[in-house]
């Protein structure tokens, strides 16, 4: 199967809406809470092992980083969430930043909300699937780690989340393991679908 993502390449990181592209084309946000996996996940998606930075510091990541595709298409690494040891001002910061980014910014197509496939849907996770579906952004929810658990225990927390969000029909669920490499095809059906890559000859 062809990945068009390999192709992905850094093109800029800015602490706020002042500094982003111009808002056109394409943009995919990859969001989750502090360590669960989200760097990684975008560094498997792309094949290149260095591309988004991964840290075991919760919380490193404080700006949007942004990824060009093409011309028209992009990736966004947004701020890790949720626990990290950060101070209070630098949250309010992150809160009004990504607020600012979801009201103001048209070319938000979708997001890839990242969460541990043993810790789904904490309040984080809630806020931020609210503040996709508020803007009508379609949500690809990534439970990444499965390979921590067996398989029956990571269908059935597929399952919960799935049944949690039963209700909005622009969310998607799917395992992922950056590890053992599952969920990467399903990963990039989404994206080619949203990035409309089929309709191009």
């Amino acid at each position: 199967m062809h990945n068009s993502y390999r192709q992905a390449k850094f093109l800029l990181s800015c602490p706020s809406l002042k500094g982003c592209p111009n808002d056109s084309g394409y943009e995919v946000i990859f969001a989750g809470r502090s360590n669960a996996g989200k760097s990684s996940a975008i560094n498997t998606l792309t094949e290149q092992k260095k591309l988004a930075k991964v840290s075991r510091t919760p919380g490193r990541t404080q700006h949007l980083v942004f990824f060009e595709l093409d011309n028209e298409r992009r990736l966004v690494d947004l701020p890790g969430y949720g626990y990290a040891k950060v101070p209070d001002s630098v949250k309010r910061d992150w809160h009004q930043n990504m607020s600012q980014y979801f009201d103001n910014r048209k070319c938000i197509k979708a997001a890839i909300l990242v969460m541990d496939c043993r810790h789904p849907l904490k309040p984080f996770d809630q806020m931020m699937l609210e503040w996709c579906i508020n803007s009508k952004v379609s949500v690809n929810i990534l439970l990444t780690k499965s390979d921590k658990l067996k398989k029956g225990a990571a269908s059935s927390a597929r399952l919960s989340v799935m049944k949690a969000v039963k209700d909005f029909p622009s969310v998607n669920v799917q395992l992922f393991s950056s590890l053992k490499k599952e969920g990467v095809p399903e990963l990039c059906m989404y994206l080619d679908k949203v990035f409309e890559m089929n309709n191009e000859s």
